[in-house]
């Protein structure tokens, strides 16, 4: 009997504690069913039949669990509605988001696009009227790979270039003063780099080297003096004193301006004109020759007076002008020696005492 008692509690006890989860008035009904248990289990007992107390607080339970739930069970669907909406608010918050998002990156993407076929018409049509200006001017683009010296150089396609106008002091078979110096700093802005060669009227000169003027840059105009002052690289040679003027028809074009340019940099004292008022090197610059007179064989009589020259050849040879190894060439195919009437150190290019050789 006690053991069915027992049983009985044990199942009580389970069953209210279920109920009491459910809702709080269980709770009230559990403490019954306790305190009924409690009296069972006690010799001394404040009430004869206990389980009546038990049975009470069972009914607690059932009725507190049955009759609150329903607002638990509204209140917990409330509180799961309100979740669930506010799930689905920020569900769709994110979409919204995720969709504007994807908005703003192709609208930037397009105008990414638009800016990068803006900039590329824009490059194109600059490269269109580089081209065209190029083409008016006669420029031809080059790479140059290698400098021989302060005024020659060779290009990627193996030939060699003069510049036109200007003389460098040497720095390959013999070395003039000023003459390393030009060299390197040829070096330093031609070597490697992209420029454009712009013909006068030769093609070449006697070595077969292409006779050019170097254009840093594309010139708007090739004859305004700023753009030759700061895109031309024959006239920077000049302009900073790494080379002379040295003139030779027929390519006269820019002769003027480095004759201007050269008297610049000589009034500086720049560069190569740091050595003296005649450079270092042979130029337009340089005192003229004067032209020899014939005199008569016949000797000095002694009433001769006293400014007559005692030293006098018998016999000189009238001096020959020749206006480029062109012309000369026509009369001496293979040039003349330094002691010939014909020869003029404007001749001799390289210096060795013999103009116009072949």
């Amino acid at each position: 009997m006690n053991g069915l008692r027992v049983t009985m509690a044990a199942g009580a006890i389970i069953f209210t504690l279920l109920m009491a989860i459910i809702t709080p008035v269980a709770w009230v009904g559990l403490l019954f069913v306790g305190f009924g248990l409690y009296q069972t289990s006690q010799k001394r007992i404040f009430f004869r039949k206990p389980g009546w107390l038990m049975t009470i607080g069972i009914l607690v339970v059932i009725t507190g669990g049955c009759a609150a739930p329903s607002d638990q069970v509204d209140d917990d669907k409330k509180v799961a509605t309100a979740n669930a909406e506010n799930e689905a608010d920020q569900q769709a918050k994110a979409e919204e988001e995720k969709k504007a998002a994807e908005e703003k990156k192709a609208k930037e993407e397009e105008e990414k696009r638009l800016a990068e076929e803006k900039a590329a018409n824009e490059k194109a049509e600059a490269e269109k009227d580089q081209q065209e200006l190029a083409d008016t001017f006669g420029l031809e683009e080059v790479l140059v790979t290698r400098v021989v010296d302060g005024d020659t150089v060779e290009l990627k396609d193996g030939r060699k270039v003069r510049f036109i106008g200007v003389n460098t002091p040497e720095s390959t078979t013999r070395t003039e003063e000023y003459g390393k110096e030009a060299s390197n700093y040829t070096t330093e802005k031609l070597e490697g780099k992209t420029v454009w060669l712009q013909k006068d009227v030769s093609e070449t000169d006697r070595y077969n080297r292409s006779l050019r003027l170097i254009w840093l840059e594309i010139p708007k105009d090739d004859m305004d003096e700023e753009e030759i002052r700061t895109k031309m690289f024959n006239a920077d040679l000049v302009l900073n004193g790494y080379a002379e003027p040295s003139t030779y028809n027929p390519d006269v074009k820019y002769s003027e301006y480095f004759v201007k340019f050269a008297r610049e940099a000589r009034e500086k004292e720049t560069g190569l004109w740091a050595y003296g008022e005649n450079g270092t090197t042979k130029g337009d610059l340089d005192p003229k020759e004067e032209k020899k007179t014939t005199t008569a064989s016949t000797p000095k009589s002694s009433s001769s007076t006293s400014t007559a020259s005692t030293e006098e050849p018998a016999a000189a040879q009238e001096q020959e002008y020749y206006q480029n190894c062109t012309e000369l060439r026509k009369v001496y195919p293979d040039g003349v020696p330094s002691d010939h009437p014909a020869y003029a150190r404007k001749h001799d290019r390289d210096k060795d005492d013999w103009a116009c050789e072949r």
